[in-house]
Order: structure tokens, then C-alpha cells, then sequence
């Protein structure tokens, strides 16, 4: 089968699950793509740009696999003579309906709206976690009900009906290359705990509170290390430079590193924590549980999930004061915080194990589409 992957957004874990999923596939996958940059203008211009770009070519696909970014109704209408027969599946890797916002801004309902009528024109929608799905269908009926007549809330059901969860392929099996000796845990007394934020250095992943949480440990007295990677949008990110200055002699690693030296530093860690006010799935979670850390994370979001039930008490928070507790346990008993490993949960995102779904999903939207 022939699949051409719509992106129009290519950049970070977006650009690593088309290029993931277009290796791994048994199907024949075509990537039109554009930068990451500019996310509105993406919102907006991008189906016009991309429309063209799939009229420029000669053959035609069995399906298209399109993601959140494109405003899809539009590319549909501007590639009608082309693609107006084919099936089309929505991917959501996240939402403008409830992506959170920064302090004192006001949500643009233009962009839930281009969300919305998209997954109203595909024939399949695909949410990468059952959080995102549950949280969407919440707020779907309260952005309708914003507009002053025809809210044609009947819609809602329809999109659910067709909708389903299909979660993120990542490609696990290249953090393998980092397990050495050297980036192997050391045993108790030689070596100070390492502590890992992975993820973004933006607000919507709450670094303030995970400095604050470490702030307290070091108050009382807890060895430890922090390894801070990362990727960083901002020009001055004022909560790192101030833990920079205050953990000092502390922070093992400052700052994004290459996929190489990433992968060692997965292997060295002993626990990543998020704080995040914004999670649909968690790409850096999955990739440290693969490599053997032990999670401290926030009982809501996507992580209630992605974690077995027999661990929660242990590394789920409600709040700041068990954010703090939890990791004092894991730095006073990190023997048992390493044994416990949540490796093979890990392991069952990796591509090997969700390509075949993928495949077999999408051919089946191909078939009764």
C-alpha cells in the first residue's frame, strides 16, 4: 500500500515519528513535509503550500496520513481533482483546544476550530494517548457551544465514533548504543544519584516547580546530580540560569546534547522526573523508563497510563509536597529505586512493536474507507 504522510509541522518528536514510522513500515511511505517554524502561519498556510506540492506529483497514494498541523478541510478542497477519492487519517500528536496556554494569554479559537473541522473531514482519527482523546471530547462541545447558533453539537459523537488511540512509535532500539560500562549505574557510595530532566526547557513543562522540588533536597542535605538536557526555544531561560547558579557543583549536564552522548546519559540516570502542566504523551519518559530510570511524575495527564498500576503510589504526585517526597525516597533507597525497572513497558513503544499496528490500522482505513 501506498501511504503519503502529510506533515507540515517537521521538527522534534513530529519529525521523528514520520521518519520512524516511514522506516519501520512494510507499506510504501512518502514524506511531504514542512519546517517546524511558525506553527499559526503552519495552521493556516501550510495545507495551500502542500497541496501543490502533492498536484506536482504524477501517482497517486492508497491513503493519506495527515497530522494536527494541517488544516485539512482546506488541502482537501485545494487537491480535489487529485485526492478527492482517497481515505485520510488524522493524526493528533496534540491540540490547539487544550494545549495550555503562558499566563495572561487568551486562547485563539481559530486554531481549536481548524482542529475540529479537520477530524469532521477524515475518515479515521488517531489520538497518540487516551488522555489526549478523553481531553479533547471534553472540550470539543465547549468550543462549539462558543458560537451563537448552528454549534452543530451532533458532530461530536460523529468524530468519536471514528476515532481511536494509536500511541506513539519511538525508536528505542538506537539508545541501546549508549549502554556502556561507563554510563552503567554506579554502585551505592561511589557516585551521587543522577537526576534527569528531558524534556523541553518551555512553560508548559513546569521547570520552576522541578527546580523548587530540588531546591528542598538540597536544603536538607540529599546528594545528588542533575543532568538538565533538553531542548531549549528560549533566549533566556531564567529558571535554568538560576538553578545553574544556585545547584552549582550539582549539574552534571547543562544543556541539549547529540543523540550520542544523549543516549549515555539516559543509561547513567537514576531517576527522570517531569513536573509537566502539559503532557499528551511523553517521548523523553519512555525513552529514560527504556534505559532504567526511575520515574517521579504527576498523577494526572498521560502518565497514570503510561505507568502499571503497581507502581503508581510509588511514583505518581498529587502535589508539590509529594513531588518532594517521592524523591527523597528515591535518593535515600536508590538500590530499590534502581531494581525496579520499567523497561519492557518502555519497549512496547518502540517502532518494532508498533509499526505492525500502524500498518494494519491504516489498511484497514484504506479498505472500508
Amino acid at each position: 500500500m501506498r501511504i503519503w504522510l502529510i506533515e507540515p509541522y517537521f521538527t522534534g518528536s513530529h519529525a521523528a515519528w514520520a521518519e520512524g514510522y516511514r522506516q519501520h513500515s512494510r507499506h510504501q511511505v512518502s514524506l511531504f513535509r514542512l519546517a517546524g517554524a511558525f506553527w499559526k502561519w503552519r495552521m493556516h498556510g501550510a495545507a495551500v503550500t502542500l497541496a501543490r506540492l502533492v498536484r506536482e506529483r504524477d501517482e497517486e497514494p492508497d491513503l493519506l496520513l495527515v497530522t494536527d498541523m494541517l488544516n485539512l478541510p482546506t488541502f482537501l478542497g485545494l487537491s480535489r481533482d487529485r485526492l478527492s477519492r482517497l481515505p485520510v487519517a488524522l493524526y493528533f500528536h496534540e491540540n490547539q483546544l487544550t494545549y495550555p496556554l503562558q499566563p495572561g494569554e487568551k486562547r485563539d479559537l481559530t486554531y481549536g476550530f481548524i482542529n475540529f473541522t479537520s477530524a469532521l473531514a477524515a475518515d479515521r482519527v488517531f489520538f497518540n494517548s487516551r488522555y489526549h482523546l478523553e481531553s479533547f471530547f471534553q472540550e470539543l462541545p465547549r468550543l462549539l457551544k462558543h458560537f451563537p447558533d448552528h454549534n452543530e453539537l451532533w458532530t461530536v459523537a460523529a468524530i468519536r465514533a471514528k476515532s481511536q488511540v494509536l500511541p506513539v512509535g519511538v525508536d528505542l532500539r538506537r539508545l541501546d548504543r549508549g549502554d556502556t560500562q561507563e554510563s552503567r549505574h554506579e554502585p551505592a557510595g561511589k557516585s551521587a544519584p543522577l537526576i534527569l530532566w528531558n524534556q523541553r526547557w518551555e512553560y508548559d513543562k513546569n521547570p520552576a516547580e522541578f527546580f523548587r522540588a530540588l531546591y528542598v533536597l538540597a536544603e536538607r542535605g540529599l546528594d545528588f546530580q542533575v543532568a538538565l538536557c533538553g531542548q531549549n526555544y528560549r533566549l533566556v531561560p531564567t529558571e535554568f540560569e538560576e538553578a545553574r547558579q544556585r545547584l552549582g557543583h550539582r549539574i552534571a549536564q547543562y544543556g541539549y546534547v547529540n543523540d550520542d552522548d544523549y543516549a549515555k546519559v539516559l543509561w547513567r540516570t537514576d531517576i527522570v522526573v517531569s513536573t509537566a502542566l502539559h503532557e499528551f504523551f511523553g517521548v523523553a519518559l519512555v525513552e529514560a523508563l527504556y534505559c532504567g530510570a526511575f520515574p517521579v511524575l504527576p498523577h494526572r495527564l498521560t502518565y497514570p497510563d503510561l505507568l502499571p498500576a503497581t507502581v503508581h503510589s510509588l511514583c505518581l504526585y498529587t502535589d508539590f509536597d509529594g513531588l518532594v517526597e517521592r524523591l527523597a525516597w528515591a535518593l535515600t533507597h536508590i538500590e530499590e529505586a534502581r531494581a525496579i525497572s520499567l523497561r519492557e513497558v518502555a519497549a512496547g513503544y518502540d517502532w518494532a512493536v508498533l509499526a505492525p499496528l500502524y500498518d494494519a490500522a491504516l489498511a484497514e482505513v484504506a479498505c472500508s474507507s
